[in-house]
């Protein structure tokens, strides 16, 4: 089979247009949590008038996977160290937000709905931040129980609120 066939030509590049845009505290990558879900603080996400039809039955969810993008971070980091330590990891092994495309991903809890801006807890984007999508979160669908990062277990550092060897957080 030519692979090569499925793959598409996408020479001409993609196409990503936000549909909103994010406002939260943090005005730097340094300040923002190295993951949403340890922190407290509030975001707000203005959706776009021309998307608020797609927004009906989002406030049913208690929890949302956030897709934003990167807009300061380095596209030119291919490894980087984690706040696990100091080993030097490649970015597709880890959550850094430089990396090539700089497409970051968080789920944070929806506290209301105020027509098309959504009031959440736990995203570490950083203000200004172009959405790129939102998708309901689901334990029973998105959830991987056993899923764990293989480099965790040699970790000797922990970041706050995880103390396991494979990454899980605290009870």
């Amino acid at each position: 089979m030519d692979k090569g066939s499925e793959r598409g030509d996408f020479s001409g590049g993609m196409v990503l247009r936000p549909i909103g845009i994010i406002y939260s505290p943090y005005k730097s990558v340094n300040e923002a949590p190295f993951q949403g879900r340890f922190a407290s603080d509030e975001s707000e996400i203005d959706i776009y008038e021309q998307y608020r039809d797609a927004l009906k039955d989002l406030e049913k969810s208690r929890y949302l996977i956030v897709l934003y993008w990167g807009h300061l971070a380095d596209r030119n980091t291919l490894q980087t160290v984690t706040p696990w330590g100091p080993e030097v990891r490649g970015v597709f092994a880890c959550r850094s937000p430089s990396r090539p495309n700089p497409v970051e991903f968080c789920v944070a809890e929806l506290l209301r709905r105020e027509g098309n801006r959504l009031v959440v807890r736990g995203l570490d984007a950083v203000n200004g931040s172009p959405l790129i999508d939102i998708k309901p979160y689901s334990a029973n669908i998105d959830s991987f129980p056993e899923a764990v990062i293989g480099w965790f277990k040699e970790a000797k550092k922990r970041p706050p609120g995880i103390d396991n060897a494979d990454g899980r957080t605290r009870g």
